[in-house]
């Protein structure tokens, strides 16, 4: 069964070094999938080709609600439905929070300023900050600013949001707050893919989880069997060393 994400025949290469080995991988419309795997497994890169922020072999296909993920004009409706929220907040520092989070709707879907400030506002209370609206970025901390990075890319209204160890810049004591507001979108609907190294929140919210090491997908499951009775080796390996550190 083809999923609202549908991955084939996945190979990205850097030069002589294969970063990816054959992925093949399909995600459910509304699905929360947590990619987990040692640093150098090549989870970011498989986020990353999702919406072609890293170009892929030319016999590799993506899908993502049936449009395919390629260079030209399909990318731009792509990447209109597929958020992204990074390890480093990328606001932009000159704009107020309330500006950055309503830069991209009205820019790319034509919002009103009434309508992308209202939108805008909004998002902001809805993941706890909406007091800070007419700050700027370096006046918030770590975790304030990654909570805007999530509302900035919800703003979009995006089918899929991609995450990519979103908290690990993060000080541990913001880690939480920033983790609650990726649990609270996990079962609105929207389709997410989450690179972590957050193994209890891959356990308590995600649908499914993915173990990569190496550029090749180990071992898929639910969170009980990956965590609980994982079958490779490798797996358990990889679990026993970290959850046991």
């Amino acid at each position: 069964m083809e999923g609202y994400i549908s991955i084939r025949n996945l190979r990205k290469q850097f030069g002589n070094f294969t970063a990816l080995h054959d992925v093949e991988l399909e995600i459910a419309e509304g699905e929360v999938v947590c990619v987990i795997g040692p640093s150098g497994s090549g989870k970011s890169t498989l986020i990353r080709c999702i919406n072609l922020l890293e170009p892929f072999q030319p016999e590799s296909t993506i899908t993502v609600g049936g449009t395919k993920v390629e260079a030209g004009r399909n990318l731009e409706k792509v990447r209109a439905d597929v958020g992204m929220v990074f390890q480093s907040f990328n606001l932009f520092p000159h704009l107020t929070v309330l500006r950055n989070v309503m830069l991209a709707p009205m820019r790319v879907r034509g919002l009103s300023v009434p309508d992308a400030e209202k939108r805008a506002r909004d998002l902001l209370t809805r993941v706890g900050i909406g007091e800070q609206a007419d700050k700027y970025p370096g006046k918030l901390s770590g975790g304030q600013q990654q909570r805007v990075a999530i509302a900035r890319a919800l703003a979009m209204d995006p089918k899929v949001m991609l995450f990519d160890e979103p908290t690990s810049a993060l000080d541990p004591e913001m880690v939480g707050e920033v983790l609650d507001v990726m649990k609270s979108l996990a079962g609105t609907g929207v389709t997410m893919v989450v690179v972590t190294h957050e193994m209890g929140f891959a356990r308590q919210v995600a649908d499914r989880v993915i173990f990569m090491d190496g550029g090749r997908v180990v071992e898929i499951g639910t969170p009980t069997q990956i965590f609980d009775t994982p079958q490779e080796q490798r797996t358990r390996d990889f679990l026993g060393a970290v959850l046991n550190h």
